[in-house]
């Protein structure tokens, strides 16, 4: 795992979805030196924002509600996206307006561009508006919220056999190209798929069966119901029907 842990297994399922949802990064050349220090994609400890020169990129309820919460902690608090309209809540977007109006913070129409660095710190991001023209704006933190985006991650580097991102398996077992790893739900892809969760309860039963000859090779694994199988009667706690 990413902290070092091992795990022994003969059989291993991957049922990742569609992918880790990651935060989608903001597009400036070096910026990234700055990530967890000045340059944050989710808040952790808000604290550090008061008495700062803050920067807000966005324009869904992410951005908004932290405009809102900033203000009046935050030495200054400057909203930036892209275009007038936001998808955030219009209650939200009224408030932003009428701080705006008092002067109690600052909306720009543009999108940064490009930073000031001094020292190893970064001191004014630059922002290009509609009109082409680039303005600096004073910034000791940087906020963005551009959404999430799903990715593969790590099982990118798996060596697995990949199509549009999602891992090529056999329909008769959902075993990939990898013998005793299973991939099943909505990351695996073959002939005919559908994302359906019932689609997911049929890959990872015939997933089951086909690990369980590398988990078990000796034994014979039956098929059992639960209308009739005393075992799963006494698994799930009901009374086996008698039939005269």
């Amino acid at each position: 795992t990413s902290k070092g842990t091992e795990f022994l297994a003969k059989a291993v399922f991957i049922a990742a979805g569609v992918g880790s949802f990651q935060s989608r990064t903001l597009k400036v050349p070096h910026i990234e030196q700055f990530e967890g220090k000045q340059l944050h994609y989710r808040v952790k400890n808000p604290e550090i924002f008061e008495g700062k020169n803050i920067v807000i990129c966005g324009g869904g309820d992410s951005a908004l509600d932290w405009c809102l919460n900033l203000v009046g902690k935050a030495e200054s608090v400057v909203l930036v996206h892209r275009r007038e309209g936001f998808r955030a809540a219009p209650a939200s977007v009224s408030k932003m307006k009428e701080l705006c109006d008092n002067w109690e913070m600052q909306f720009e129409v543009g999108q940064v561009t490009g930073f000031t660095e001094e020292n190893g710190q970064m001191t004014e991001v630059k922002v290009t508006g509609a009109d082409g023209v680039t303005r600096r704006i004073p910034a000791e933190h940087l906020l963005v919220f551009f959404g999430l985006q799903p990715k593969l991650g790590p099982i990118a580097d798996w060596g697995l056999t990949l199509e549009r991102k999602q891992i090529v398996v056999d329909t008769a077992r959902f075993e990939t190209n990898i013998p005793g790893v299973f991939a099943v739900g909505d990351i695996n892809i073959y002939p005919g798929k559908k994302k359906l969760i019932l689609s997911g309860f049929h890959e990872c039963a015939l997933a089951a069966f086909a690990a369980s000859e590398y988990v078990y090779p000796e034994k014979r694994v039956l098929l059992q119901y639960t209308t009739t199988s005393p075992k799963l009667h006494k698994v799930l706690g009901v009374e086996t029907p008698h039939f005269d």
